[in-house]
């Protein structure tokens, strides 16, 4: 069991600037920013950043939660928090071997909604939704339009599942899949577990990290009520990000026995030096979550001014590996497209 010091988790990273608005998860959600000349006046942002943010934007829109601009430093345009969110105009320069598709996941897409490269456990896109727009990310242009299913035509995909007795796993993914409702969820949860050989659920998200407030009862509810073993892959880069109220969410989920590990990027000024990796693995484990995968850059059009190179990347983890112990080391890795698992670094 994962024990937590109570000293260290009361000490904030950075000041949090406290909420004007108490309100529902979706409400939070729906009143998330997206206009990026908003998003640069609430941190009194030079006026500078903002033709480049209107560039970025046009490229993939800008969303960030209240819940996680509070934690952004006011007036800093180089916050790591603030890296992670803002558009850029260097989103739309061409960069060699960066494309749309870095992952080739068209390529297995047996039914709507459904990924299957690996061998036992397939990825289901349970929603096309995110409640924050990572700049980084490797979905930033997937046909979430061709790959939404609705109820009738999760059909095809269960039906995949249950012809397949060596999927043990089933992984929610998206978008976020915690931004779909918790009677969506719910209804798909119940027929993936009257599937005999599957085992495990899995759920990639960041909601509990920009909204906390997601990890509601409700939720709790239904996830509480499954036979199947729960993990939940939490995306978070930067020890900036874990402030109480997220450790409270994570606490909620350890209190009905869900596992809780974190996979992050390696991203070029938000977490790029040993003192912030180091920081992130100290911090997770205060919150009761486990350190899993640290993913190089997947070579997404629009996010190159993110990238560390494989030789800096494999340096940093050797100088983590001197000052933390191996229960905290996420594994450095990289998805290759074709490759029957994750390919070590």
């Amino acid at each position: 069991m994962i024990t937590r010091s109570p000293a260290l988790l009361q000490r904030p990273d950075r000041e949090v600037r406290p909420l004007a608005i108490a309100a529902s998860w979706q409400t939070q959600l729906s009143r998330a920013i997206r206009d990026p000349r908003e998003l640069c006046r609430r941190l009194g942002l030079d006026d500078a950043w903002l033709p480049g943010a209107e560039a970025g934007h046009r490229l993939f829109e800008v969303r960030v939660p209240e819940a996680y601009l509070a934690r952004i430093r006011p007036g800093d345009p180089n916050d790591p928090l603030l890296r992670q969110v803002l558009p850029l105009a260097a989103e739309g320069s061409p960069a060699s071997g960066f494309v749309e598709d870095p992952l080739a996941e068209a390529d297995h897409t047996p039914a709507p909604g459904l990924i299957h490269k690996y061998q036992g456990r397939v990825l289901l896109i349970a929603s096309p939704a995110c409640a924050v727009n990572c700049r980084y990310c490797f979905r930033r242009h997937f046909p979430y339009e061709e790959n939404s299913p609705s109820r009738a035509q999760w059909q095809q995909t269960l039906d995949h599942l249950r012809g397949d007795a060596s999927i043990l796993e089933a992984i929610l993914s998206g978008g976020d899949p915690l931004a779909a409702s918790d009677r969506r969820l719910a209804w798909l949860v119940a027929r993936l577990e009257a599937i005999p050989h599957l085992k495990r659920l899995r759920i990639h998200t960041r909601l509990p990290v920009v909204i906390p407030d997601r990890i509601d009862g409700a939720l709790l509810d239904w996830l509480a009520a499954t036979r199947l073993q729960r993990v939940m892959v939490l995306h978070i880069n930067h020890p900036g990000e874990i402030d109480d109220a997220v450790v409270a969410a994570c606490e909620r989920l350890k209190q009905i026995g869900v596992t809780l590990l974190n996979q992050s990027v390696l991203l070029r000024g938000v977490n790029d030096d040993v003192d912030t990796l180091a920081a992130l693995s100290e911090r997770l484990f205060e919150a009761g979550v486990l350190p899993y995968y640290l993913h190089v850059l997947d070579p997404v059009a629009g996010a190159a001014h993110f990238d560390v190179p494989d030789d800096e990347a494999r340096e940093l983890v050797a100088g983590l590996r001197e000052v933390l112990p191996g229960f905290l080391m996420p594994r450095l890795v990289r998805e290759i497209p074709g490759e029957a698992s994750k390919t070590p670094l």
